[in-house]
């Protein structure tokens, strides 16, 4: 009885072995299903942690059209996205499928630029895309194998490692199960006749069919009579190899899960424990008493390894890392890590890469969509494609990316500018010729101030015998030049210094287009210069008003008159047009004041001067200008 419930709990779900979907982790649709093989939702995490491991950022994936293949494709996503890491295509496969479907698949990894793909499939569905692969010689591609075919006898053939080679894909752990052998190979239909399936599968392994003391022989049977002496001691099938046995240790498991299920549910009291009196007879354990202790079942078997389950009724996951290598002309499952998680939902993952084949010898392969960015130049999307596929641009001026892979440029501190390459930020040193839109114009005004001084002073002295002119010569007029124009320099250099301007990002004018403007910096220095042209110019004008009547052959001052109120005029007006200018109008307005005002003194003083020199080069004598005509 107890053997007979064991085995419809081993059977029906109760404690699986083999199933590995994670939809059957859900507790609401599956309340009595546990399992002693790793859900998919942990194979997923250990895919997602070997693609982080070795730095890959574009993957294929191609998985079974079933749950199976739905389900760990989904979770691999979930995972491998907290990675930034992009899939670029997803393709299912089944072994249904026809051979235009699976050559449209192939079709698909060709024109992929990706070198790494994940197979999330069963042997079965992947047999037959295997071959096309190599019959249209497909290679280059590191895969990535899930556990339902990295170890299928089938597919690891030297054949197929042509285009395979060098797969990398999880297993569950293999175990030497102590005595399991010599317990195979003593199996024997003499001893226990009335067991089931044991003469079939002698008569397959051994060749004939054993015949019971008193069992009629008839002439019909397919198998020679056994004489009896035949024996499994010395077969060498795969059957009786139990170096490589990963399932049947979960098998074991499950089975001594259930036992110490049962144990509780018999004694009351956990393995180890004091026997006390039964609480149940085994006739009437439930299914449901026995689904509510498994939830309690906790030990060490005699590997070393915990039993348990979490609430979702799975067990702690643990894998090893194959790796398909070509030894001896036979492909071999090398063992190059392992995979394991721990009670608090962490991940251990450990990898030898020098035990690891690749498929391109000896480097690791990379899988991206687009290079990384050098230096001076960021990330740019482009419209339609994964966030791995990008453009690199390079840094706008004022801007710099000093290292590769930036996504955004960093700007410079406002004493600051942006070099060629954009990598690095240098000293605003060439700002200074803006400076130069103010003291050219002063320079200019302050010439003719100085002219005009002159020129007054000279025809205005009221005491004879003073030579008020001589004190200004020659020399004082540069003095009065350079120490108005010094004047200037200063408050340009301080704004220079204190508050340069620099160029400011506007979003103001348009959702679409970035403005970059001309930020003055503060407006104290800017309407200090303005206001310092200002003044000279006034200075300028009144001193040529006074001047005005000063004899007509030499009175220059009715022409400095005039183009000193065309210069006020103009820069009077700047200054609302300035303010009320955006974006590029504000260099229109600058641009437009200076010529105006530079124009207007060209054509008011030097016009007349043309005119004598080259209309009435009669009146271009000292005697005319002295008045002495």
């Amino acid at each position: 009885m107890a053997q007979d419930g064991l085995k419809v709990m081993l059977t029906n779900g109760f404690v699986s072995y083999f199933s590995t979907c994670a939809c059957l982790s859900d507790r609401a649709k599956y309340p009595s299903f546990f399992r002693t093989i790793p859900s998919d939702y942990f194979q997923a995490k250990a895919l997602a942690a070997l693609v982080k491991r070795f730095g890959w950022q574009w993957i294929g994936v191609i998985h079974s059209d079933n749950e199976y293949g739905y389900n760990g494709y989904k979770a691999f996503a979930n995972e491998v996205k907290k990675h930034g890491v992009c899939i670029a295509f997803v393709k299912p496969l089944f072994n249904t499928y026809t051979m235009a479907k699976i050559r449209n698949i192939v079709e698909t990894i060709k024109q992929s630029t990706v070198k790494v793909i994940l197979a999330f499939v069963s042997d079965a569905d992947f047999y037959h895309f295997m071959q096309e692969v190599v019959k249209q010689n497909i290679t280059g591609i590191q895969w990535i194998a899930s556990e339902a075919w990295i170890t299928a006898i089938q597919l690891s053939t030297p054949e197929m490692y042509q285009a395979f080679g060098g797969a990398l894909g999880f297993v569950m752990q293999k175990m030497a199960i102590p005595k399991l052998k010599p317990f195979l190979t003593n199996i024997s239909p003499y001893t226990d006749p009335s067991a089931a399936f044991v003469k079939d599968f002698w008569g397959m392994m051994v060749g004939c069919r054993p015949v019971s003391p008193g069992e009629h022989t008839g002439t019909e049977t397919m198998h020679e009579v056994c004489t009896g002496n035949e024996t499994f001691m010395d077969l060498q099938d795969v059957f009786f190899d139990v170096t490589q046995l990963r399932v049947s240790y979960n098998v074991y498991k499950a089975v001594y899960a259930i036992a110490h299920a049962l144990h509780q549910l018999v004694f009351c009291q956990p393995v180890g424990g004091k026997i006390m009196k039964p609480c149940l007879n085994l006739s009437d354990i439930q299914p449901k008493e026995v689904t509510d202790h498994l939830q309690k079942v906790n030990f060490r078997n005699q590997f070393g390894d915990d039993v348990f389950f979490d609430a979702n009724g799975d067990p702690p996951a643990s894998y090893d890392i194959i790796n398909w290598q070509l030894r001896d002309g036979q492909v071999h499952y090398v063992t190059v890590g392992n995979f394991t998680s721990t009670a608090d939902g962490d991940y251990k993952l450990s990898i030898n890469d020098k035990d690891i084949v690749w498929r391109t010898g000896e480097r690791i392969p990379t899988s991206i969509c687009s290079a990384d960015c050098p230096v001076g130049t960021r990330k740019a999307r482009i419209k339609g494609k994964p966030i791995c596929c990008f453009d690199c641009i390079l840094c706008a001026d004022g801007t710099i990316a000093n290292s590769t892979g930036a996504t955004d440029c960093t700007p410079c501190p406002r004493e600051f500018w942006s070099n060629e390459r954009k990598d690095e930020c240098i000293p605003k040193t060439v700002e200074f010729l803006a400076y130069a839109e103010p003291m050219g114009i002063v320079l200019a005004v302050v010439s003719l101030l100085g002219k005009t001084i002159v020129v007054v002073t000279a025809f205005r002295a009221t005491i004879p015998g003073k030579k008020v002119a001589e004190k200004f010569g020659p020399a004082q007029q540069r003095i009065i030049v350079c120490s108005c124009t010094l004047i200037q320099i200063v408050i340009c250099v301080l704004w220079l210094k204190l508050k340069p301007p620099f160029p400011d990002m506007v979003f103001t004018y348009s959702n679409k287009k970035i403005v970059l403007e001309c930020n003055t910096g503060s407006e104290a220095p800017f309407y200090s210069v303005l206001g310092y042209i200002g003044i000279l110019a006034i200075l300028c004008l009144a001193l040529a008003f006074l001047a005005r009547k000063l004899p007509d052959n030499f009175n220059e001052a009715k022409f400095i008159t005039f183009s000193m109120l065309i210069f006020c005029a103009v820069w009077i007006t700047f200054i609302p047009a300035y303010v009320s200018s955006p974006g590029k109008f504000t260099v229109a307005v600058e641009i437009f004041a200076i010529l105006s005002s530079a124009f207007g003194l060209l054509i008011s003083i030097f016009a007349p001067k043309c005119y004598i020199i080259l209309i009435k080069p009669e009146k271009n004598t000292k005697r005319h200008v002295m008045g002495k005509v």
